[in-house]
């Protein structure tokens, strides 16, 4: 038998409510199915075409917040293109069959296919979300900007979502430290990293961390308790307290400091995004320090992008029987790092390198290859 949904309730009450209409006269409970569908019948037709790209997004700031939520940070394609031809232009190609430029056939589809995720149908409702939220939007040109991001050429951040005192980012780049290192720290590495971010926020310079466990929340903690000022920059939306354990720490940031990220709010943590977060953390910053870290981990890593982007790159030595100070040691032998005892290290470390802002970085001086991408362009 057929049924018209919802029209008949199963609630037995539900009778004596029907309104006094003549539509309804006569019309029980077990009445005129086709009287009861009648009204559904006549409703008009909603209109379930989905707005395209290009008519979400048709200013540079929303084009670049759209990028952040439907596509990976650090994509070499996406990037070349914001570079070239902009935001705006970016997402009508990524919609479009037009040529795009610097790619072929075959590896501009893959690229479009990068944008066929999940989220892309509700892009309309998480803009809305965004902007109620109350957390801020950075693009390339604004005032609070980090001029040092230049620095990544094509590898720069789509856009940088904020939550807190964005103004941290218009800090001079001499005036930024990154202190990184093991999440299973020791004791005597998280004694070294708290010292270390006291005596800097005593300098007035600002600490910048991830927010993890470990060497980097000894860091957080200590620039609050000394009234310093501190970035978290995160792998997730700024929206989100990850890891959990940190959560209080994290809100206190938002609070007095910065949370940071290049990914939209709502996001979670990947591996991809952690090692993307690695070339903000590197180039926001004069100088990165690892005070503890395995040989092979995200904190080298972050050495690792700041080395290539010409910043000053310390390590905190340690006991040659602790695995956790492996990372710190290897940067030393390589000679890729300073051995850093104290803050003043760190800070006649940046004066020595006198670091121009917008000079070309190591990676660039050296061509290499990005796959997918015509290098001839």
């Amino acid at each position: 038998m057929y049924e018209c949904p919802r029209a008949v309730p199963e609630d037995p009450q539900y009778e004596e409510n029907l309104p006094h209409d003549p539509l309804y006269a006569g019309v029980g409970v077990h009445g005129s199915l086709a009287a009861l569908c009648a009204p559904l019948r006549q409703e008009p037709e909603r209109n379930t075409t989905m707005p395209s790209l290009s008519e979400i997004a048709r200013d540079e700031r929303t084009a670049r917040m759209v990028l952040s939520m439907l596509v990976e940070p650090d994509d070499a394609v996406t990037g070349h293109l914001l570079a070239t031809v902009g935001g705006v232009e970016t997402l009508r190609l990524a919609e479009s069959g037009s040529p795009v430029p610097g790619l072929g056939d075959v590896d501009a589809r893959v690229w479009r296919g990068r944008f066929s995720t999940p989220g892309i149908d509700s892009l309309d409702e998480r803009l809305l979300q965004a902007r109620r939220s109350g957390l801020g939007v950075l693009i390339p040109g604004d005032d609070e900007w980090p001029g040092s991001l230049s620095d990544l050429g094509e590898r720069a951040p789509y856009v940088l979502w904020t939550r807190g005192a964005s103004s941290f980012l218009a800090r001079p780049l001499a005036n930024l430290v990154t202190v990184t290192g093991a999440r299973t720290a020791t004791s005597y590495g998280e004694h070294v990293a708290g010292t270390l971010a006291s005596d800097l926020a005593a300098a007035e310079r600002i600490v910048v961390a991830g927010g993890g466990y470990g060497i980097e929340g000894a860091a957080h903690r200590a620039a609050l308790a000394f009234g310093g000022d501190t970035i978290t920059v995160l792998a997730n939306g700024v929206d989100r307290a990850y890891p959990a354990g940190h959560s209080e720490l994290l809100g206190r940031v938002a609070d007095v400091g910065l949370l940071v990220s290049e990914v939209a709010p709502g996001a979670t943590p990947t591996r991809h995004r952690f090692l993307a977060r690695a070339r903000l953390m590197a180039a926001l910053s004069a100088a990165t320090v690892v005070v503890e870290a395995g040989a092979r981990s995200g904190s080298m890593t972050v050495a690792h992008e700041a080395h290539e982007l010409g910043r000053a790159v310390g390590a905190v030595p340690g006991p040659v029987t602790s695995a956790t100070s492996a990372g710190p040691h290897r940067l030393l032998r390589e000679g890729s790092a300073e051995l850093v005892a104290d803050a003043s290290d760190v800070t006649s470390s940046v004066a020595g390198r006198q670091l121009v802002l917008g000079a070309p970085p190591r990676h660039l001086l050296v061509p290499s290859p990005r796959l997918g991408l015509d290098r001839s362009l």
